[in-house]
């Protein structure tokens, strides 16, 4: 997506220390195009939480963002990324993955969430030709004996009920692990990956197939690899481009209604590892839309990206939809 890498940031810190051309079909159901207004569902909000960071400092930022809720409302996910520059680090090495587990196992209805890249150099801007060439090897299984050690190693930590988000915005053009240039490849190469991890004694993961929201630079439907090898049908949704209302990023091609239908299609439940203000600037609208949206479609969880440009909490140039943040999933929320 167009916005400040995360893998970007994470990767420095650590060397310093689907498949169809058409639009998803749906089977009858509940219509999830309704515009959102005021007026969803009350009750509790599904699970949520935000990307705060990676190391000690960050699992303790998951308090204070409860603590700015009003104490009570304390996040139950907890998001971070595995950095994609070397195998060694997608196999799990950055120690911060220690803290996480310690976390997740202090609570039993918390939920760990892991985006896990498929290649390495996954920012690097590799040609299409290597990406293909990489796709195959990996399809062929050339790189399971690295995702086998990530899951034994999560195993080991104590948490095997991990939700990989792999290889994520694949639809995209940022990351190596990119779907467009050889579609059936990547889809091979994922199934291989959840294969080999779902092989490891102990496990329980469960598998987040996450596009980018919209068409990007390849309809995300052609990347879908299977519903015995996908659990959950995520979507990466910032209020972007300039000037699309949310309830054109509803109702857009690949957008978050087809992601609903499709998953309703093929029976997952949907998530949102990433969203967040963006090209719009301190938008009010946007974020009372997505915050409606989750309550009516109940999402397994939603995970903001708090950090500048676009966070609530710790990104003070967003106020009033801070407010509207806090409003929602705060102590003293009222009910819609």
């Amino acid at each position: 997506m167009y916005r400040r890498s995360l893998l970007g940031l994470i990767a420095v810190a650590v060397l310093a220390t689907l498949s169809v051309l058409a639009r998803p079909s749906v089977e009858p159901g509940p219509d999830p195009s309704r515009a959102p207004d005021a007026t969803a569902a009350a009750g509790p909000p599904p699970a949520f939480g935000a990307y705060v960071g990676y190391g000690s400092d960050a699992v303790r930022r998951v308090a204070q963002l409860g603590t700015w809720l009003g104490g009570t409302s304390a996040p139950r996910v907890g998001h971070v990324y595995l950095p994609g520059d070397r195998w060694s680090n997608i196999e799990g090495a950055p120690g911060y993955l220690e803290l996480w587990a310690r976390w997740r196992r202090a609570r039993p209805d918390r939920l760990f969430v892991l985006n896990v890249p498929m290649l390495e150099r996954t920012e690097a801007h590799l040609s299409d030709d290597v990406v293909r060439a990489e796709l195959r090897r990996g399809a062929a299984g050339g790189y399971d004996g690295h995702f086998r050690t990530l899951a034994e190693r999560l195993v080991r930590l104590g948490v095997p009920d991990t939700v990989v988000v792999l290889g994520w915005e694949m639809n995209g053009d940022t990351y190596t692990h990119r779907c467009g240039p050889d579609p059936q490849a990547w889809q091979r190469y994922w199934r291989s990956v959840v294969t080999v991890m779902r092989s490891v004694p102990g496990q329980r993961f469960r598998f987040d197939f996450t596009p980018s929201r919209g068409r990007d630079a390849v309809p995300w439907t052609e990347c879908y690899p299977g519903d015995d090898v996908v659990d959950i049908v995520g979507m990466d949704a910032y209020d972007q481009p300039e000037g699309l209302s949310f309830a054109g990023q509803v109702t857009e091609p690949y957008g978050l209604r087809d992601q609903v239908r499709f998953a309703r299609a093929h029976g997952k439940p949907v998530s949102y590892p990433e969203w967040g203000l963006y090209r719009n600037g301190d938008n009010p609208a946007y974020m009372r839309g997505m915050l409606d949206w989750f309550a009516r479609q109940r999402p397994l969880y939603q995970t903001i990206s708090d950090y500048c440009p676009h966070g609530v909490w710790r990104c003070p140039g967003n106020p009033e939809a801070s407010d509207v943040y806090r409003s929602w999933l705060g102590d003293d929320r009222e009910p819609r």
